[in-house]
């Protein structure tokens, strides 16, 4: 392993150790209820950064801090298969669709003046701060990993996660507006098929097939962990920041 996955999967597991106190900054329930109450709360904040993130930096957040992610990187152990994928993905673009009308609606729907607050409903900016608060964060420790240990790498990133589709959204928009952007460049010359890079995957993605193709800068589903750039021993794929046109 290499010393950037080393740092990598590290980043995670303390993100996930801190879930906790970290844990409603991503609630889609919390939001609603801000909403109805015209508060601009932590996850409204916290979603709306990883929008702007995601426009030059693609879905880094998922591959380096995401405590989900780090979750099911140690449910890995267990079950390193790849999930199943095509129509699945989309299972979590309805949740979104879903979450975000029901936010707009509380907030058409809601009462008072729009208002601030970061820690709305969170003491002390801490999120699981009684004892109640712990069967919500087990309930959810539950819906992230059942689908990895179930179907595979990542699962629950691939079909139920309501913050993918927010950083699919703000790579694309910064693919169509032609920005600098963080993301997996290839040069098909330099592949041997040796399938190193999809086996190195933590999503389960075929990247060799993605390399074949000269589509590895543009897949939603991958979130530039490098792993596949680590595993590669011919440099066939590599981060890149500027767009090119990838080599075929």
């Amino acid at each position: 392993m290499t010393t950037r996955q080393k740092i990598r999967r590290t980043a995670l597991f303390i993100s996930f150790l801190l879930f906790p106190i970290t844990m409603w900054y991503f609630s889609p329930y919390l939001i609603i209820m801000a909403a109805s109450q015209h508060v601009i709360n932590g996850s409204f904040i916290v979603f709306c950064a990883m929008l702007l993130f995601s426009i030059f930096f693609g879905r880094a957040w998922c591959g380096y801090l995401c405590p989900a992610g780090g979750l099911q990187e140690c449910a890995m152990r267990i079950k390193d298969t790849p999930a199943k994928q095509g129509w699945r993905n989309n299972i979590k673009y309805v949740i979104w669709v879903l979450w975000i009308a029901g936010v707009f609606t509380a907030f058409v729907l809601g009462k008072n003046g729009v208002t601030v607050n970061p820690f709305y409903m969170t003491d002390h900016g801490i999120s699981i701060a009684e004892i109640g608060a712990y069967i919500i964060y087990y309930g959810v420790m539950l819906l992230l990993v059942l689908p990895a240990l179930l179907h595979g790498r990542r699962a629950a990133c691939h079909y139920i996660c309501w913050m993918a589709p927010f950083m699919v959204i703000g790579g694309t928009l910064g693919r169509i507006l032609h920005l600098p952007q963080l993301h997996i460049a290839s040069d098909k010359t330099n592949c041997v098929s040796c399938k190193k890079c999809s086996q190195a995957c933590p999503m389960g993605l075929d990247v060799l097939k993605m390399v074949q193709a000269g589509k590895t800068g543009t897949c939603t589903e991958c979130i530039n962990c490098g792993a596949c750039v680590d595993g590669c021993p011919k440099g066939a794929v590599k981060y890149a920041f500027l767009w090119r046109r990838e080599k075929h």
